[in-house]
């Protein structure tokens, strides 16, 4: 899994930060490593130089294989509270992603039984 970090000018980007933010990210949805090729992540200060209470922002967004991207975000006071949340955030959203990919595979495999075996029963009919 690829993961790209871009911050807006208000917020100091810097290889420490950078390595933070991967890191995170690589624990938080390492089960997924195979199934998503990039994550992109965007720290934004809100308020610029200003102070102010969840003024911190972190976008992410996944691209799993073959799909639509998945995109969360989330505030916060400090950088590592809003990072920490949109890693969260973005773990439950390709749970519920992939839970609803398996729950539709199985209906189709399901579907693809009944069908089967209603071939053979006629097939059978018509030997017999």
């Amino acid at each position: 899994m690829q993961i790209q970090v871009n911050s807006d000018n208000h917020i100091q980007g810097n290889i420490r930060l950078e390595q933070w933010v991967r890191s995170t990210v690589e624990s938080t949805l390492e089960r997924f490593d195979d199934g998503v090729t990039r994550v992109e992540v965007h720290l934004r200060d809100e308020n610029g130089d200003k102070a102010g209470p969840h003024d911190k922002r972190c976008q992410m967004e996944a691209r799993p294989k073959g799909h639509h991207p998945i995109s969360v975000t989330h505030k916060a006071a400090s950088l590592e509270q809003a990072i920490e949340g949109a890693a969260l955030k973005l773990n439950k959203a390709l749970e519920h992603f992939y839970g609803k990919l398996r729950s539709k595979r199985a209906v189709t495999q399901q579907e693809i039984s009944a069908n089967d075996a209603l071939l053979q029963e006629e097939f059978l009919e018509r030997l017999g």
